[in-house]
């Protein structure tokens, strides 16, 4: 397997975050612009949700968690904390926890949640 191979199917935490802030900065225009029914705010919500689980499935517990935010005002949402900051950056956004709960098993919620 070449590195750039491995790259892409195995990419880091860093790269993981970045594509996830990076990604949620668009779904947020995109509703803005178009309505959070627009095909391009449901798609980019939907690609920050799997990269998301992306980087809790290769990275949680050991540099990743989740951990409920009080602090976040509406619908009852994870954060998902880095265990040691990328760049400025000590968690990779919010996470619904309906979604959570559709997108993971039991199991996976439990483990995730690890300290």
């Amino acid at each position: 397997m070449t590195h750039e191979t491995a790259e892409l199917l195995y990419p880091s935490v860093e790269k993981l975050v970045k594509e996830i802030v990076a990604v949620n900065h668009a779904w947020k225009v995109a509703c803005e612009l178009f309505g959070q029914d627009s095909p391009l705010s449901i798609s980019s919500r939907d690609l920050k949700t799997c990269l998301q689980v992306r980087l809790l499935r290769s990275y949680a517990p050991e540099k990743v968690y989740l951990i409920e935010d009080k602090k976040s005002e509406g619908e009852a949402v994870y954060s998902l904390c880095l265990r040691e900051p990328i760049g400025d950056r000590l968690y990779a956004e919010h996470l619904p926890m309906r979604i959570a709960e559709e997108v993971l098993t039991d199991k996976e919620l439990k483990q995730f949640k690890k300290i």
